[in-house]
């Protein structure tokens, strides 16, 4: 009697074994579904939306593996996607390693801090507090000591966050991308001497920044970055509508439109007005257009005028250039709005 006992444990076990091994590795189908933990959830309000979310049939049974596996207090928070097929383990030891899902945001080259807190916002994260760390520029006065915000220094890039990530986190990944590129292309903050002008890691960003709005030709980058060295060499004033509209931003004026008036506004940003670069970058230039100054190309063009197809025709002569602008620009019903995010010249 007590052996046929014994004999019923023993198959009972394994019986019960069979099950469990089934119910926790065999693999489930289903369609793809996100599931997010809170941080702080109980290892059965885990396992009830998982239910919820058809990945899984018991919530108990998770929390029972969770328990037998001495997980309980390693469950991570977090945005979790499951495309099956998968198991009850494998979802429990995706959660227990804490690989959640990481979304993307991409900051186009040339955007400034406001652009890219609407950008932040957009994504989901905290754009308010983005912007007030980008407004503090002590996170790159050793390269930069006259910053008082990180304008510039943000550098444009696809970046992936998580549920988790700040906005004050996000601008300082920016910031430490941004010290890479300048690493790479072996800039400190004293600069370098770029055609026959000493220029410090601040004006080469700031001219690289203006370059960066004026054309949506990338190789038309490195001339006009020569067009405007040939200006700073000679005192010329540099009259590009992207610092007018950068100071119109600044002041929350701009709507699309730069009025004749806002061309002799006294903002230090009006270079139509004031002559040499503005006080500092007017978005954030990407690598193209930063060696764009590093290595300009050597022209003895003093202007440029928009063909409006995102390139541009380039004289030497002030006669030459009115001669273009008759044909490309005045003649126009309406002179092209300009923005920062249609660079136009």
């Amino acid at each position: 009697m007590r052996a046929r006992i014994a004999a019923l444990l023993i198959l009972a076990a394994l019986g019960l074994r069979l099950w469990w091994r089934a119910e926790t590795e065999a693999p489930i189908g289903g369609p793809a579904a996100v599931v997010v933990v809170p941080p702080g959830a109980s290892t059965q309000a885990i396992g009830e939306r998982l239910a919820a979310e058809g990945l899984i049939k018991r919530p108990w049974a998770f929390a029972l593996l969770v328990r037998l596996r001495g997980d309980g207090g390693r469950m991570k928070a977090g945005r979790y996607r499951f495309e099956g097929p998968y198991s009850l383990l494998d979802i429990e030891q995706k959660i227990v390693a804490g690989e959640v899902e990481r979304r993307e945001v991409t900051f186009p080259e040339g955007r400034n801090i406001f652009d890219m807190t609407e950008i932040v916002s957009k994504a989901g994260l905290d754009g308010g507090a983005f912007l007030r760390a980008v407004k503090e520029g002590s996170a790159i006065a050793d390269l930069d000591p006259l910053a008082k915000t990180l304008e510039g220094y943000l550098f444009p890039e696809t970046y992936h966050i998580m549920d988790s990530t700040t906005g004050p986190a996000l601008a300082q990944e920016m910031l430490k991308v941004a010290r890479g590129v300048f690493e790479e292309l072996g800039l400190t903050a004293t600069g370098r001497s770029i055609a026959g002008q000493s220029l410090t890691l601040r004006q080469i960003v700031t001219l690289a920044s203006i370059v960066e709005l004026e054309t949506a030709a990338p190789e038309e980058r490195p001339r006009i970055a020569g067009v405007f060295l040939n200006r700073l060499r000679i005192g010329m004033r540099l009259q590009t509508d992207p610092t007018v509209i950068y100071a119109l931003e600044l002041d929350g004026r701009y709507n699309g439109n730069i009025r004749k008036v806002d061309l002799s506004s006294d903002s230090p940003y009006n270079t139509y007005r004031f002559a040499g670069l503005p006080p500092g970058p007017i978005g954030s230039p990407g690598r193209s257009a930063l060696l764009a100054v590093l290595r300009p190309e050597t022209t003895d063009a003093l202007y440029f005028v928009s063909r409006n197809d995102g390139t541009h025709v380039f004289s030497k002569r002030l006669s030459d250039h009115e001669r273009a602008v008759d044909e490309f620009q005045r003649r126009r019903a309406s002179r092209p709005l300009a923005s920062p995010k249609t660079p136009l010249k």
